[in-house]
């Protein structure tokens, strides 16, 4: 069984692209190195596997797939606006994590302790936000760097060192 916590958030199927299989899938700033075989989606609740026939890019963030056993745009019509995962180890350390890669870690600041679990990433407006499931509230945290003390990825913490009276626990 995949187990979500060896998964980073890869990107979203778009829509089909022709009739014959393919899929457009956008890329949240990861690219698929050649061992990369398969993504995992979430459906109800389980991480279940969909492996790549055929993969070629389409621009800088968007490949186009096509997976084994969908032959039809109606069979991967079933993907479309789905999260698409990948195992935490085809992420190479040079990438760059996109803010969306700490889903799921826990929300820790120096002064206040834990926060919260990250559930989500704002990014509606200008400045892109952690939104944190706090105990009795959701927490809204920037998403600036400075803010940021230490990450722990085995562990799935993040660290913050908040300017007084910005979180009101």
């Amino acid at each position: 069984m995949l187990k979500k916590e060896q998964f980073v958030y890869y990107g979203k199927f778009l829509k089909p692209h022709g009739t014959k299989g393919e899929i457009a899938l956008e890329s949240d700033g990861f690219t698929l190195g050649d061992e990369c075989n398969f993504v995992a989606c979430d459906i109800d609740g389980i991480l279940v596997p969909f492996f790549f026939e055929n993969v070629r890019p389409k621009n800088h963030d968007t490949i186009i797939v096509k997976m084994e056993r969908m032959e039809s745009a109606e069979a991967v019509r079933y993907l479309t606006n789905r999260d698409a995962y990948i195992p935490r180890q085809w992420v190479e350390e040079s990438e760059e994590l996109t803010w969306s890669y700490f889903i799921g870690f826990k929300a820790i600041d120096i002064t206040h302790g834990e926060m919260g679990e990250i559930v989500d990433i704002d990014e509606s407006t200008i400045n892109t936000l952690f939104v944190v499931e706090g105990k009795k509230d959701e927490i809204l945290i920037p998403a600036i760097e400075d803010f940021i003390e230490g990450i722990d990825h085995e562990n799935k913490e993040i660290v913050f060192n908040l300017p007084e009276g910005l979180v009101s626990l």
